[in-house]
């Protein structure tokens, strides 16, 4: 295990000549850094963050601002049309054939199983049919785990819906468990050996604090008028508006509850994401740079 690096002197490790993973809770500042990398180095930023590749959200998901994208080369943030289907595949993908382009990539975001899809391999898993997909739509959370096979669960984040259906999908439409599918992995587009790995490693009390300032932020650059937009075309079991802060959002908008209750509730949603993925990124990248404030 690598000791925490000093944030002071990020570049102090980094090869010009090496891709650069750059992976984080939310909030912890992995925008920044790449783009302080770019700056220094050189290098095409591209995100690694579920909820980014959608074109509906900018301000509500912390896509980087049309200034920041000005500084440097950015790719597929905003580019998943909100009813289009996408998926891990999908990304690494995506990611595989910029791999082949010659280009110096700082990919960063905070989705763990994009990265290790692209460092670990990916089970080509047969697409799922629209009628699964659909019938998973409208089944609770609960009943979606208890269909699922021991191993499965053992290794998805039982609180994140999106994962829990995901695997069932994959079981109902192939009958063989997820697990089975990532035991039966490819090769890795890219081996940790062939990057430079770095992951925020952060306090909680030190994020909690961050992402109760941003939420703030993000309502006084307009994350409201960004909900709004939406709001007509609004489908709460798409994956595209279940982003941290657009439930809590629409409520308001909605008569249901007020701004005050709704600004809490998506701080103490986002927190709980957060912490969720502090735990997968220190069992599952305890081999990664670790950069602590």
């Amino acid at each position: 295990m690598q000791v925490p690096a000093d944030l002071s002197n990020p570049l102090r490790d980094i090869s010009p000549e090496k891709h650069v993973l750059i992976a984080g809770p939310t909030a912890s500042g992995k925008s920044a850094l790449a783009l302080e990398i770019a700056a220094a180095q050189g290098g095409v930023i591209v995100n690694a963050d579920a909820s980014q590749v959608y074109d509906c959200w900018r301000i509500i998901t912390a896509r980087p601002s049309r200034a920041e994208e000005a500084q440097a080369p950015h790719l597929l943030y905003g580019h998943i049309g909100a009813h289009d289907t996408y998926s891990t595949g999908h990304w690494l993908r995506e990611v595989t054939a910029l791999l082949g382009s010659g280009q110096r990539l700082i990919i960063t975001g905070g989705t763990g199983l994009y990265f290790a899809a692209l460092t670990q391999g990916l089970a080509e898993i047969p697409q799922t049919p629209s009628e699964i997909r659909a019938k998973g739509d409208d089944m609770p959370l609960s009943a979606l785990l208890a269909a699922l096979d021991g191993e499965t669960l053992a290794r998805i984040d039982t609180q994140n819906r999106a994962r829990a259906q995901r695997a069932w999908e994959v079981q109902t439409a192939t009958g063989k468990g997820l697990a089975a599918w990532q035991d039966a992995t490819g090769p890795a587009a890219l081996p940790l050996a062939a990057c430079h790995p770095i992951v925020f490693d952060v306090e909680k009390d030190w994020l909690n604090a961050r992402i109760a300032k941003r939420f703030d932020m993000m309502i006084d650059q307009g994350a409201l008028a960004e909900a709004e937009a939406v709001r007509p075309h609004y489908a709460p079991n798409l994956p595209a508006h279940r982003a941290i802060g657009v439930p809590e959002l629409m409520a308001y908008l909605d008569g249901q509850i007020t701004l005050e209750a709704a600004k809490e509730q998506a701080v103490i949603a986002t927190r709980r994401f957060a912490k969720r993925q502090r735990t997968w990124m220190r069992n599952k990248m305890a081999d990664w740079q670790k950069l602590s404030p």
